[in-house]
C-alpha cells in the first residue's frame, strides 16, 4: 500500500555532483552542481551527494555556496571522502576534517572491502583497514555527522573472501554508520548474484543496506531493483545515469519502479510528473543531449510507429503501454511512416487538432501519400510539422483535384550561386522571386554557406510581408546522404528544427542535392510558422 510521503525507511540517494560527473564528456562548474541540486531537490530524491570537499577547490566552493544559496526542501546535502589514512588518527587527517567542516549533515566514506585492494591499492594490512573504517566512523559521528560507508569493490571482494568482506560491512555497522552500501564498482554482476548476496549479507550482519550499481553489464538498474528485493533500503543513482565508463543505475527508472511498480512512495508524489521536465533539464546543464530512448522520459518512450500497435491503441492506450506518460510527465507520439496504418494516421491528426473519424477518403490519401513519399526517401517520425502540413493539403483538397491547400506565399524560382576566389575566400549568394498578399516580391541574401543565403533571402522576402517571421529561428540542422547512385549522385534528406522562442518544430526535403533539400525543408518551416502564428494562407 503507498503511503502519503517518503520516509527515513528508504532512502533514494543522488550521486550525480559526484559520480555522475565522471563521466566523459561532463565537466560541471559550481554553478552548473548548484542548478542541478535545486532540480534534484525539486525532484524530492532524499539525499544529494555534493562531491569530495578538501579534495579540489571546485567541490569546497560547491559546498560553501549550497549552505548559503539553497534551502532545500527534501534533499539533505551529502560529503563524499575516504577513512582515515594507514598509520594516522581520524582527527589528525585533513581530509577528514574537510567532511566534517564542510557544513553537510550527512557523510558518505569510501572503504576499501576486497582483500586484494587493502594490500595492493592501501598498501597496509586487513586489520588495518578495518581499523581505518572503525575510526573514522566513530570520530564524524562525534562530531554529529550521519554516515554512509560505500563498500567499494563489495560484490568483486566477496567473491574473493566473503569472510573478510562482510567483516567490512559489521566493522562498519557496529561503528554507528547508518546504512553500509554495497557496491558493485566494475558493473560486473548480474541481478541474481545481487540478490543471493545482498540477502546473505543482510542476515550474516543485521546492517542496514544500501546498494551503488555501474550498469557495464546494462544491468545497473535491473540489481538495484534485485537489491531492493533482498531488503536493501537505500538506492544510489545518478540522473539519466550519467557516470564513469557506461554509467550508473539511472535514477528515474529506478524511482518510478520503486513507486509505480512497487507501490512504495520513495518521492513526494507531486514530484513524479515532474520527472520528464527534470531529467531533460538535467541534460540541458550538463550540454549533452537528452536520450530519445530513455524509459519513461524519453522523447521515443511512449511513441507507437507501428499500425498494428496503432490499431490497438485506438480502441485502448493501455494494449501497448505499461503506464500512463503523463504519470512521468511525459506523453504519447504516434509515429508516422511507411508503416502506418489508418489507424496510426486518425491517431496522430487528434494529437494534431484534426478529426478524421469516418473521413476514410481523406485517411486513405494521407496513408497513400505518407507511403509514396518514405519510398522517396522522406521520414515524417522526427518531422511532425511537415506531415502536418502534408495532413492539411489532404483534408483540403477537393475531391478528384491536384491542388494542394492555400499556401502563405507561391514560389515563381530560387538560385544559389557558390563564387570561389583565387585566395581561397568564398562568396555565397541567394535570391527568392515569390508572389504574396497579392505582390511579386524579389530578395537577395548572403550567408556563409548556399544554404544560409537561401535561408537568409527567403527570410529577407517573407519579412516584408509577414513581419511576424522575425522571431523565428533555425536551431538545427542535419543532413543524410541516402541510397544512391553513385556517390555524390546519390539522394539527401534534410531535417531542419526551427522555434519560435516557446517552441520547436521540425521539417524535412529530399533531393538530389543538398541545396534543393535544404529548400523544401526551409520553406515548410516558414509555412509551418506562419500557421503557428495564427495567420491564414490566402495564395
Amino acid at each position: 500500500m503507498t503511503t502519503d510521503a517518503p520516509d527515513d525507511s528508504f532512502h533514494v540517494f543522488d550521486t550525480t555532483l559526484r559520480d555522475g560527473a565522471q563521466r566523459e564528456g561532463i565537466n560541471l562548474s559550481v554553478s552548473d552542481k548548484l542548478t542541478i541540486a535545486r532540480h534534484l531537490d525539486d525532484f524530492g530524491v532524499g539525499f544529494i551527494e555534493g562531491g569530495w570537499p578538501g579534495a579540489n577547490p571546485r567541490d569546497t566552493e560547491f559546498f560553501q555556496r549550497a549552505k548559503a544559496e539553497i534551502t532545500f526542501r527534501n534533499a539533505q546535502l551529502v560529503a563524499f571522502g575516504a577513512t582515515r589514512r594507514a598509520g594516522v588518527r581520524a582527527e589528525d587527517d585533513p581530509q577528514v576534517q574537510a567532511l566534517a567542516d564542510s557544513g553537510a549533515p550527512v557523510v558518505t566514506l569510501v572503504a576499501k572491502s576486497h582483500d586484494r585492494h587493502v594490500e595492493l591499492a592501501l598498501r597496509t594490512t586487513l586489520e588495518e583497514n578495518l581499523a581505518m573504517v572503525r575510526d573514522t566512523v566513530a570520530h564524524l559521528r562525534e562530531r554529529g555527522r550521519r554516515v554512509f560507508v560505500d563498500c567499494e569493490h563489495f560484490f568483486d571482494g566477496y567473491q574473493a573472501n566473503p569472510a573478510y568482506a562482510k567483516q567490512v560491512v559489521r566493522t562498519a555497522h557496529e561503528a554507528g554508520a547508518d546504512v553500509v552500501v554495497l557496491c558493485d564498482t566494475n558493473g560486473g554482476m548480474l541481478p541474481a548474484q545481487v540478490q543471493a548476496v545482498v540477502r546473505t549479507v543482510l542476515a550474516d550482519t543485521g546492517a542496514r543496506l544500501g546498494i551503488h550499481a555501474q550498469d557495464d553489464t546494462g544491468c545497473a538498474v535491473a540489481n538495484t531493483l534485485a537489491a531492493v528485493d533482498a531488503g536493501a533500503t537505500h538506492v544510489q543513482c545518478t540522473a539519466n545515469g550519467y557516470g564513469e565508463r557506461v554509467g550508473n543505475a539511472n535514477l528515474f527508472p529506478v524511482v518510478a519502479a520503486l513507486q509505480l511498480k512497487y507501490g512504495r512512495t520513495v518521492v513526494p508524489p507531486a514530484a513524479l510528473p515532474e520527472m520528464t521536465r527534470i531529467s531533460h533539464a538535467i541534460a540541458e546543464v550538463v550540454n549533452l543531449t537528452p536520450s530519445t530512448h530513455q524509459p519513461y522520459v524519453g522523447l521515443s518512450a511512449f511513441a507507437h510507429k507501428a499500425g498494428l500497435h496503432a490499431s490497438a491503441i485506438k480502441v485502448d492506450p493501455d494494449l501497448y503501454q505499461h503506464i500512463d506518460p503523463e504519470q512521468v510527465g511525459n506523453s504519447m507520439r504516434m509515429l508516422v511512416s511507411d508503416m502506418a496504418g489508418r489507424a496510426s494516421v486518425e491517431l496522430k491528426g487528434k494529437e494534431l487538432g484534426y478529426d478524421l473519424t469516418g473521413d476514410r477518403d481523406a485517411v486513405g490519401r494521407i496513408v497513400a501519400r505518407v507511403k509514396e513519399q518514405e519510398l522517396k526517401g522522406y521520414t515524417y517520425e522526427a518531422a511532425d510539422a511537415s506531415f502536418e502540413l502534408l495532413l492539411r493539403d489532404e483534408v483540403h483538397r477537393e475531391p478528384g483535384s491536384d491542388a494542394d491547400a492555400p499556401r502563405f506565399y507561391r514560389l515563381e524560382s530560387w538560385r544559389a550561386i557558390v563564387e570561389d576566389r583565387p585566395d581561397g575566400t568564398h562568396a555565397n549568394e541567394a535570391t527568392v522571386r515569390l508572389r504574396a498578399k497579392g505582390e511579386r516580391v524579389v530578395a537577395t541574401g548572403e550567408g556563409n554557406g548556399p544554404v544560409h543565403a537561401l535561408d537568409r533571402a527567403l527570410r529577407v522576402a517573407l519579412e516584408r510581408v509577414f513581419p511576424e517571421l522575425a522571431r523565428l529561428e533555425l536551431v538545427d540542422y542535419k543532413v543524410r546522404i541516402l541510397e544512391g547512385k553513385h556517390g555524390t549522385e546519390s539522394t539527401t534528406r534534410v531535417l531542419i528544427s526551427t522555434s519560435d522562442g516557446t517552441s520547436e518544430w521540425s521539417t524535412v526535403g529530399v533531393a538530389d542535392n543538398v541545396i534543393a533539400a535544404s529548400w523544401q525543408a526551409l520553406d515548410d518551416a516558414y509555412t509551418y510558422g506562419l500557421l503557428r502564428a495564427g495567420l491564414r494562407p490566402t495564395e
